[in-house]
């Protein structure tokens, strides 16, 4: 499926995560923003994979800033600058600003209307409202393109800023301007709120009506902390289906643990997944011996499925629990770990392992193939036609009669 959006959206990742302090004052701060700077050489010195730093000596970065650096500005630039030397695209230096969202969205909650944003031809549109938020019992709908937010042209705009004037405090009014194909244009005033980042729903895709033997998970991240125990608690309510479909398109990552956790539900003491860092050091997570669901697995992937969907689909695929049913995964198979740089209020993302599936293949760069391939169209996603859903369910009720048929036998 082609991208057409540049989402504000955050990349979720497989990550993990640890902070890291200086215990230099606010005022040795002040005096000497250099500080920040040589705090992320020292972290990618000792955690990036890998010890060759893209093949250069990571030395001729430590003072290469020492007299430039007047300014935090100056410090982001440098250190922008020495982590495109890495040619990493998952490790990355997050301003304060950026990495409060992020921490935001790990913790499950923004500010705002609940509203998902993108560009396309230079135009602000709206991807999707979320479910259940000020935006969408406003009546905004996908598409819908945005003109105005209070009383300013989006023209020009860059996402970023859109986002910003989009979110705001609690109880406070955002007005947008809204264009909506054959209507006249309207302007909708809308109370912000706490909105809950939703990563799982119950909700079929275009209102197809699945068989009732059948269970439908829609996991759109795994970012949020609370994500595993929400997995469970549907599973617990999906406990008398004969079969599940868990649908992980588009689903770019999110926490490791979330994915581990989520595996171990299907899984009974079997490897789920394998992290090796820069000394080549081998940390096998296996699955406990509480299994909770025996029942016949479909699993939903695409190309943006990445990460940890990968660690999960890769999981279930390897150990013969699921039939994986759609097209290739994105191919990502590297671990970040965020590291928190108090007390400048910045982050770091920074690469530290990869992992491998259970039969010990990397899957970076090159993904997971689904067992059934199934090709999704623009034809069909402008018809509404979910033929990789609908294969989906055909499959899962194949399952679920072989498996009747072999408790008779």
């Amino acid at each position: 499926m082609k991208k057409i959006f540049k989402s504000f959206a955050l990349v979720a990742l497989a990550l993990v995560i640890t902070s890291i302090t200086c215990c230099k004052s606010n005022t040795a701060m002040a005096e000497s923003d250099a500080m920040l700077y040589d705090m992320v050489w020292k972290i990618v010195n000792s955690k990036f994979l890998d010890q060759t730093n893209n093949g250069q000596d990571w030395n001729k970065w430590r003072h290469k800033y020492d007299d430039k650096i007047k300014t935090p500005e100056d410090a982001y630039v440098a250190i922008d600058t020495m982590i495109a030397s890495l040619n990493d695209k998952y490790t990355r230096f997050v301003p304060p600003k950026e990495f409060e969202e992020e921490k935001s969205m790990i913790k499950g909650s923004l500010f705002g209307i609940g509203v998902q944003i993108g560009l396309r031809d230079g135009k602000v549109l709206i991807i999707s409202p979320i479910e259940d938020t000020p935006g969408e019992r406003a009546g905004l709908l996908a598409e819908d393109e945005i003109l105005e937010i209070d009383g300013v042209s989006t023209k020009d705009m860059s996402i970023d800023k859109a986002a910003d004037k989009i979110r705001g405090k609690k109880g406070t009014i955002v007005e947008l301007l809204i264009k909506r194909k054959d209507v006249p244009n309207k302007l909708y005033k809308i109370v912000r709120d706490e909105i809950e980042i939703k990563s799982i729903s119950q909700k079929v895709p275009n209102d197809i009506k699945l068989d009732d033997k059948i269970g439908y998970i829609r996991l759109s991240s795994f970012m949020g902390r609370n994500v595993g125990n929400e997995f469970e608690d549907l599973m617990i309510k999906y406990k008398n289906k004969e079969g599940i479909i868990i649908d992980i398109r588009g689903n770019t990552g999110g926490l490791l643990n979330n994915a581990i956790q989520i595996s171990n539900l299907f899984l009974d003491n079997e490897v789920i997944v394998s992290t090796v860092d820069r000394d080549g050091y081998k940390d096998i997570s296996k699955s406990s011996k509480r299994c909770f669901s025996t029942q016949p697995l479909v699993v939903l992937i695409n190309k943006g499925s990445a990460s940890a969907s990968e660690i999960m689909s890769g999981a279930l695929k390897d150990n013969n629990r699921a039939i994986l049913v759609g097209e290739n995964t994105f191919g990502k198979g590297l671990v970040q770990e965020v590291k928190s740089l108090a007390p400048f209020g910045a982050g770091l993302n920074i690469t530290v392992q990869k992992y491998l599936t259970p039969n010990d293949t990397d899957i970076n760069k090159k993904g997971i193939a689904p067992d059934i391939e199934v090709k999704l169209t623009e034809e069909d996603i402008k018809a509404k036609n979910d033929v990789q859903l609908k294969k989906a369910e055909e499959v899962l009720l194949q399952m679920i009669a072989n498996e009747k048929m072999s408790a008779n036998r």
